[in-house]
Formats: structure tokens, C-alpha cells, sequence
């Protein structure tokens, strides 16, 4: 594709750089007895206490209880930890040594909704790689239980674009979600969504188009 203008990308996390397995978290929760856990687990969005804790408007303990409170019967930390991390499976090599080679192009974003539980096992278990840290494949970085607020809503974006100053006809969004690239389209940034589990390296090598 032609990158003519383009100088800082905004990446999404959770199916562009870490792998997603929602029918392994869903089997998990649903071995603990937790029911009807697939109407809130989506591979894009969360629903209810689940994107409540993806807000940043529910702390981990109070998460943890209203898990125990749909399964009915107390269940340890541990065990809702593993259950709902098992949703991550983890990021490719060759897409953190792609991260690191862009940021000697590009200034590098990344943009997640995500929560701390997912976030600290990321830190510890996809970001560990060849003694670097998470601090090492970004400029910034954007969380969206940190910001209190959520992709697709436009205000996450003009957040980002106010703390960062980027100009969004010079930024390239990469999110697997097309709500969420409607969104940044338009704001007038430029996107691109791939497929689950996509080696989307060639659209910044000439490969691909995008819209």
C-alpha cells in the first residue's frame, strides 16, 4: 500500500498482535459453572460487568466477586484469573521483532481495550521477549481501563489525538474491529482491519490496499 504521508501508527492489541481464543475462556468459565458467559465474551467487544471491568468502572476484586456471584460458590482468584487469561494466547515472534523495526520508521501506538487482568498477564507472558519490555515496542501507550473509556466511542480517539498531537491524515489505525475503523475513519485517519491470526506485515510493504 502506498504509506506516502504516513507517520505514526495507532495499533490495537488483542487479534492484531495477541492471538484470541474465545471458545477455550468460554470452556474454562463454563467448567468453573459460570452460565451464560458467551453472551458477554465477544471476540471485539465485552458486555456487562465484563466491559464495566474493561472501563476501568470495576476494580479486579470486585470483578472477581461478581464472577463468583453468577458461578454461585466460592472459587479462588487463581481460578478466575486462569479462566478469564485463557482468552490470550499469545503474540507472534516475528510481529515484536516487526514492532521493534517500525519504530525505527514510525512513531508507534498502541490501543487496547483491554482490562489489568489481561494486561499484567500480557506484561509478564507476550511482552517478555529477548530481555525487552512492553516500553520497548511502543511510543505510547493507550489502555482503555485506564482511560475509563472504550473503543468504538470517538472520544477514546480525540483523547489519543489531544495527548499525542498526531495528525490523523498522517496516522494508519489497525484494528480487527470495523466499528472501531469506522470510527477512526471518520476522525480522517486512515485504517486497516485484518483477519484473526493475519500476518498484516505486508500492507506496510507494498502488499495490500487500504481504505
Amino acid at each position: 500500500m502506498n504509506l506516502q504521508g504516513i507517520h505514526t501508527l495507532l495499533i490495537d492489541f488483542g487479534g492484531v498482535l495477541i492471538d484470541l481464543d474465545r471458545s477455550r475462556c468460554i470452556a474454562n468459565f463454563r467448567q468453573l459453572g459460570m452460565p451464560n458467559v458467551e453472551d458477554m465474551l465477544h471476540m471485539c467487544h465485552q458486555e456487562g460487568f465484563f466491559l464495566q471491568h474493561e472501563k476501568g468502572l470495576m476494580s479486579d476484586a470486585e470483578f472477581r466477586d461478581r464472577i463468583r456471584q453468577q458461578i454461585g460458590r466460592p472459587i479462588s482468584d487463581k481460578q478466575i484469573d486462569e479462566a478469564w487469561n485463557s482468552f490470550l494466547v499469545g503474540i507472534p515472534a516475528y510481529k515484536l521483532d516487526f514492532l521493534l523495526e517500525l519504530r525505527q520508521h514510525y512513531t508507534v501506538y498502541l490501543l487496547s481495550n483491554t482490562n489489568a487482568i489481561h494486561w499484567q498477564w500480557s506484561l509478564q507472558q507476550a511482552f517478555s521477549y529477548q530481555g525487552h519490555r512492553v516500553e520497548d515496542f511502543f511510543d505510547r501507550i493507550f489502555l482503555s481501563y485506564e482511560m475509563k473509556m472504550v473503543k468504538p466511542d470517538e472520544e477514546i480517539f480525540r483523547r489519543v489525538i489531544a495527548e499525542t498531537g498526531l495528525h490523523p491524515d498522517e496516522t494508519l489505525f489497525i484494528d480487527d474491529a470495523e466499528s472501531n475503523c469506522r470510527t477512526a475513519q471518520a476522525l480522517g485517519i486512515r485504517t486497516y482491519t485484518p483477519q484473526a491470526h493475519e500476518d498484516w506485515r505486508p500492507i506496510l510493504n507494498g502488499g495490500k490496499t487500504c481504505s
